[in-house]
């Protein structure tokens, strides 16, 4: 049997190509500050109301959405303040702000206290605080304090801005990531995220209110300078939303069902896994466990999964997704506890 648990194709959606309707040509050849791509707006609208937002633009990517975004916020008087264990991408484009002159501290993982204290600090210095975290952090029991990181930048004049990657598509009110999940609607809040995990298409989305939406297009400069995202790409999005419609309440509770198995099943050997309810799930080894050698056991088992961590703390993380069937769920953790008393020496 075959199983493979690297894949962050949360619900399952590929979009072969005779699943999508046909086109003539990739690209218009012009950025989309010139011309939106077909389909482009009607996708940006239905994915700004899945989300529980007034407006929504797409990009190529989360990379370009967050270079893009943070050299727009630089212009103005800000102060980033990052939840340490926000994802490299948006670190990336908050480093491209930094790098213009733009203050950036980081605070504990989850800590309100600490953000609002920066946040207060930051706001009596004459700089609108800016607080970056991720809608959801793999591994984490539950959610960062999203609600008090809204009331914190509402209070402040500032913003939250969240990279909603993990959530969308597979958290909140039909899959509409953290504003729906957290019932955040008309909180200071803008949301960047790739559709490529939750939805399987290769794009990004960023949403938020119609005003600050409006100002970032005006400013954009991947939308001037880049490629927007392919035609195939918004047919695969539209796809997407179309699939979630008919079917994504039922792929989140088989998804839902695949992560409590796998978390009984290991649980019945002594094993524990991080990772809540959401399809990132993962195994902290014994100092004794020879990580790497797991890892390849269980690869010539046909069972693929990452080994993350350090020397010292190594992990053993599984991305479940709803098409895994409940046979390979067993043949995982039944494999995976064998072959840790094997090598647990």
């Amino acid at each position: 049997m075959h199983a493979d648990f690297t894949s962050a194709l949360y619900l399952g959606m590929r979009h072969p190509a005779p699943s999508l309707p046909a086109w003539d040509e990739l690209t218009l050849g012009k950025p989309a500050a010139l011309e939106p791509v077909p389909g482009e707006p009607e996708l940006g609208a239905a994915l700004a109301r899945l989300m529980d937002c007034e407006a929504a633009c797409l990009l190529p990517s989360s990379l370009h959405l967050f270079w893009d975004l943070f050299g727009w916020l630089a212009s103005a008087r800000v102060s980033l303040l990052v939840d340490s264990a926000a994802y490299p991408v948006a670190r990336w484009g908050a480093e491209r702000a930094r790098s213009q002159g733009v203050p950036l501290q980081c605070f504990s993982h989850g800590s309100a206290a600490q953000a609002a204290s920066l946040a207060r600090r930051w706001r009596e210095a004459g700089r609108r605080p800016v607080i970056l975290s991720d809608g959801y952090t793999p591994g984490d029991a539950a959610a960062p304090p999203l609600a008090s990181y809204a009331d914190i930048a509402d209070a402040n004049g500032g913003l939250l801005l969240l990279d909603d990657t993990q959530a969308l598509g597979v958290l909140g009110v039909d899959g509409g990531g953290s504003v729906a999940e957290h019932g955040l609607g008309g909180a200071p809040i803008l949301l960047g995220a790739s559709l490529a995990k939750g939805f399987g298409a290769p794009l990004a989305v960023l949403a938020g209110p119609r005003k600050m939406l409006g100002s970032f297009i005006a400013a954009s400069a991947t939308r001037v300078h880049c490629s927007p995202p392919s035609v195939v790409a918004i047919a695969a999005g539209r796809c997407a939303l179309e699939a979630n419609r008919r079917m994504g309440r039922m792929l989140r509770g088989r998804l839902r069902e695949r992560i409590a198995q796998l978390q009984a099943v290991l649980a019945g050997r002594g094993i524990g896994c991080l990772g809540g309810e959401f399809p990132v799930q993962r195994i902290v080894l014994p100092p004794s466990c020879d990580g790497e050698a797991l890892r390849r056991e269980l690869s010539l088992a046909g069972i693929e999964v990452l080994l993350q961590g350090t020397p010292a703390r190594q992990i053993l993380t599984m991305l479940l997704r709803a098409d895994h069937s409940p046979q390979q769920i067993a043949y995982a953790a039944h494999s995976i506890g064998q072959l840790m008393e094997v090598l647990h020496v």
